[in-house]
């Protein structure tokens, strides 16, 4: 049933009439049952609704209040005046003498206070009918909106029921009962086939206030949404027992969950697969046959990234936990299932443990250790003029960089078999005396190369990383906010079935990906504040996207 016909114009007839006075308080509590709002909004939007009518009878210089009797129906409608000791307009403003006249309870008055002065009652016209008619329509739909907003905005991060409504250019439409919900084209499962009718499940991840209502928004590809499934499916996990660390998902192909047992007689990996695998396959079915891989978690990353790339069988793991990378070393015959098909199992691994992780075999992780271990101690033998016993010596005893040198003790040099306390002084003057000529020829290289003060300003970017920037064309800040971090960092991708090592600009500076996003990040945000400043702090299209 609808609000206006029945309510509107019975309502107004009976105000004209004054027929049965007790059928408004009806009509109100018939409304707001209907709406599932409070009755007394109702009634005030009705008493709005008559205030403004009346002002379009008595004047639109004078504020209206009208009272409705919640007992009985009786409608009083007031001006509201101020006491002033000299009124210059009589349709605000009345004298304390004026006002005791009106009621004698005005005694208590003084200059400043507000009165209210009875009105004559009146038949509604076409035209007061029709203010009242949307203010009280008006009234109701933003009440209805905003109840609307409250009930689902608690259900947010939820699994949501409903019925496909309509398809609307790849976006599913569900009907949630009193609202709508979208389902956008990208946050479908590929391939899956839905039509008008079906009844479907989905995440809930945003409610968002609109001008014309709440805006729902679901998903079922969301990670969100296969851990909410294992809630419902898993007594243990939705007791507690059992905790979801993270998630990651290719929908409609793939997916991994890491899970921990907070009861340690537990095991977590058995009870999410259930007897006969039952629990597992509801979840599985409900993704349209995606398969999940159950992963148990570990404290130690090397444990964690043995589990997630299972199949395959890893063989040593080397841990960089400030970069945030993992170097997995396996064999020849597990290199392919460690990855996966076009690097899926790899890539949901990295999500899952929010790692980098670099894949290579024994043969190419030895090979990758011998030319480090040559690039370093070429690096001393031609900037600190040693020989090359030295040089390997140095760089054996963990010495990876001439700053290690530079910032080393002598103590610490002479523990070192071969090396004299001299020869230690010898070695870290060289390295201080290398250092200093290597921080005056890059300023004069970043001099050089043209680099706005802007970007050389920026915090976060050491004098090396500028030259390498520079090097690549990068000269401004505007220039560097353009990147991605990948673009940074590097990373791989897959081509044409083999993963591809991409190099990073600044990837010899041991720059951690959580790293590149904040340097980025802050360089968009002092372009976006530059920006604001110099147009009076208006949305700017090209730059608002960084803020989002």
């Amino acid at each position: 049933m609808g609000l206006c016909p029945f309510f509107f114009g019975y309502n107004l007839k009976m105000l004209n009439k004054r027929a049965d006075k007790l059928e408004l308080l009806r009509i109100a509590e018939a409304v707001a049952l209907e709406k599932s709002i409070d009755k007394e909004l109702i009634i005030s939007s009705m008493e709005t609704g008559i205030a403004k009518a009346a002002k379009s009878k008595f004047g639109q210089e004078n504020e209206i209040k009208v009272l409705i009797n919640r007992e009985n129906g009786d409608i009083e409608i007031f001006r509201k005046l101020t006491i002033a000791e000299d009124p210059e307009n009589s349709n605000i403003e009345i004298k304390l003498e004026d006002a005791i006249n009106i009621d004698e309870t005005n005694k208590s008055k003084k200059v400043g206070d507000e009165v209210l002065q009875p009105l004559p009652s009146f038949d509604f016209g076409r035209i007061a009918a029709q203010t009242a008619k949307q203010v009280i329509s008006f009234n109701v739909r933003e009440a209805e909106r905003e109840r609307q907003y409250n009930d689902f905005i608690d259900k947010k991060d939820s699994i949501l029921s409903g019925i496909v409504k309509r398809l609307e250019f790849g976006n599913v439409i569900v009907d949630l009962g009193r609202t709508e919900a979208i389902i956008q084209k990208n946050e479908l499962i590929p391939r899956e086939n839905m039509k008008p009718g079906d009844r479907i499940k989905a995440y809930c991840y945003d409610v968002r206030r609109e001008t014309r209502g709440q805006q729902i928004f679901l998903s079922r590809a969301h990670p969100k949404f296969m851990e909410k499934l294992f809630v419902q499916e898993v007594p243990e996990i939705y007791d507690g027992l059992i905790e979801i660390k993270s998630s990651s998902r290719d929908p409609g192909s793939r997916a991994k969950i890491c899970v921990k047992a907070v009861d340690t007689s537990l095991d977590p990996v058995g009870a999410c697969v259930g007897m006969r695998g039952s629990r597992v396959q509801a979840v599985v079915n409900e993704l349209q046959g995606e398969k999940i891989d159950i992963v148990n978690w570990s404290e130690d990353p090397a444990i964690l990234v043995s589990n997630a790339l299972s199949p395959a069988d890893v063989q040593r793991v080397n841990v960089d936990v400030e970069r945030k990378k993992l170097d997995v070393i396996l064999t020849e015959e597990n290199l392919s299932k460690a990855i996966g098909r076009r690097g899926q199992n790899v890539r949901l691994a990295t999500k899952l443990l929010n790692y980098e992780i670099n894949i290579m075999t024994d043969q190419e992780d030895s090979e990758r250790r011998q030319q480090e271990f040559k690039e370093k101690t070429e690096n001393f033998v031609k900037n600190l003029e040693l020989d090359e016993t030295l040089g390997q010596l140095l760089v054996a005893e963990g010495f990876s960089s001439i700053d290690d040198i530079k910032d080393s003790t002598t103590e610490n040099l002479i523990k070192i078999e071969g090396i004299e306390e001299d020869t230690a002084k010898a070695l870290i003057e060289r390295a201080k005396e290398f250092y200093q000529k290597d921080q005056e020829d890059i300023s004069q290289r970043i001099k050089d190369l043209g680099l706005a003060d802007d970007l050389i300003n920026l915090k976060g970017l050491t004098p090396g990383m500028l030259v390498t920037l520079g090097e690549q064309k990068i000269l401004k800040l505007e220039d560097f906010a353009d990147l991605a971090s990948d673009e940074l960092t590097g990373g791989f991708d897959m081509v044409k079935g083999e993963r591809i090592k991409i190099q990073g600009y600044l990837e010899d500076f041991a720059l951690s990906k959580p790293e590149a996003d904040e340097l980025i990040m802050s360089a968009r945000n002092i372009i976006y504040k530059d920006w604001e400043m110099r147009n009076g702090k208006q949305k700017n299209k090209t730059y608002y996207f960084w803020q989002t």
